[in-house]
């Protein structure tokens, strides 16, 4: 078996010349600036001008592959949420210091439950396993082989996951094109029994955050995060089946259907339509087709007299259901390409970490990336 030795007989630890630098104070430069998980910024001086290894202080999740260990070279400015470390290089390699800090879990090692973090002393204590330098360098051949791959797979699941989307956009937009040929341009107000913004948010005392016996009614603001849910209060002001575009923030022109009574409020805009010309649903898809909606709102905010001046297509109530139908049927289909890339993704995630245990157990064999 290897022989174990902790940290600190491995390594320098040079944390005593890391600084950080407020961003009123850094001024623009050709050095990379150095956090707990890579490059923040460029700066004007430097610290280091060395090859070292960097593993994040604090913010990781400090798990078996969730923490933050990477390699810097040349001149570069660490700031203090990461730890600066020099291996002795006749004794470890630096990428099997990092394999392993990455790897590893460290959970055992984090102190402090407001803010979790790794600091210096129990940074000395973590055992790393030192085989040989060959068996390193033969170990980390295999790793570097195999990480290159599962990124490749990675990045061209991504790729298809990415335009398995991009096709299903294109589909919806194809079903609305067909339906123009039949449909009646008409705007907003026409279609619409009512089109109004939200008000103030229910005063303190008035409202919950949770639902409750009293307070059961949801409150809705311009969010995109649980539906835009801002509470629960004990009145509403719509009862009636509606669509709601967010109006301002980040979430800009981000669409919901709401069937159930509800408080509107900070200018959440809501479309009330008439429900013997339009069907909700389909009355939602038209709207996501909109220009200034399809990809999310390029303004920084929506208000009702901008919404009341677009025209959507609308056809027979019986053509409506039938464009329903056929995007649930495109969208069920992507919904399962979608949920098998994410498995994929996941499985080449717990792949990597594998990898990672049977590295450090002795468990590799020369043959690239496979495990004995």
């Amino acid at each position: 078996m290897w022989e174990i030795n902790p940290l600190s007989a491995l390594c320098d630890v040079l944390d005593s010349r890391r600084k950080p630098i407020t961003k009123k104070d850094r001024s623009p430069g050709p050095y990379p600036y150095y956090g707990a998980t890579g490059i923040l910024d460029y700066v004007e001086g430097y610290l280091f001008d060395e090859k070292l290894v960097l593993i994040g202080e604090d913010g990781a999740k400090w798990g078996a592959g969730d923490n933050s260990a990477f390699s810097i070279d040349g001149k570069t400015w660490v700031n203090n949420h990461a730890h600066v470390i020099r291996p002795k290089r006749n004794k470890v390699l630096d990428k099997w210091l990092i394999y392993y800090l990455n790897g590893e879990d460290l959970s055992d090692f984090i102190t402090g439950m407001t803010v979790p973090k790794l600091n210096q002393g129990k940074l000395r204590e973590i055992p790393i396993p030192l085989p040989p330098i060959p068996e390193q360098q033969r170990i980390v051949v295999i790793l570097d082989q195999a990480f290159a791959d599962i990124e490749k797979a990675r990045a061209n699941a991504e790729k298809n996951l990415k335009n398995i989307l991009e096709l299903y956009l294109s589909n919806k937009q194809e079903i609305f094109g067909r339906s123009n040929l039949e449909s009646q341009m008409m705007d907003l107000t026409s279609v619409c029994e009512g089109i109004f913004a939200g008000g103030d948010a229910p005063k303190k005392g008035l409202y919950s955050k949770v639902k409750t016996d009293k307070y059961k009614i949801p409150i809705y603001a311009n969010a995109v995060k649980d539906a835009g849910l801002y509470g629960f209060t004990d009145y509403f002001r719509v009862d009636k089946p509606s669509i709601t575009i967010a109006a301002r923030g980040s979430g800009t022109g981000h669409i919901e259907l709401r069937r159930d009574s509800f408080l509107p409020i900070v200018r959440l805009i809501v479309l009330i339509p008439r429900t013997g010309i339009l069907s909700l649903e389909y009355f939602k898809y038209a709207l996501q087709n909109l220009d200034i909606l399809r990809s999310g709102s390029a303004i920084p905010q929506l208000t009702v007299p901008m919404i009341k001046e677009y025209c959507i297509p609308v056809p027979s109530l019986d053509t409506q259901l039938a464009i329903i139908e056929e995007i649930g049927r495109v969208g069920g289909y992507i919904e399962e390409c979608k949920r098998l890339y994410e498995q994929k993704l996941n499985s080449l995630d717990e792949l990597k970490k594998s990898l990672l245990q049977k590295a450090f157990s002795g468990e590799l064999t020369k043959t690239k990336g496979q495990a004995a």
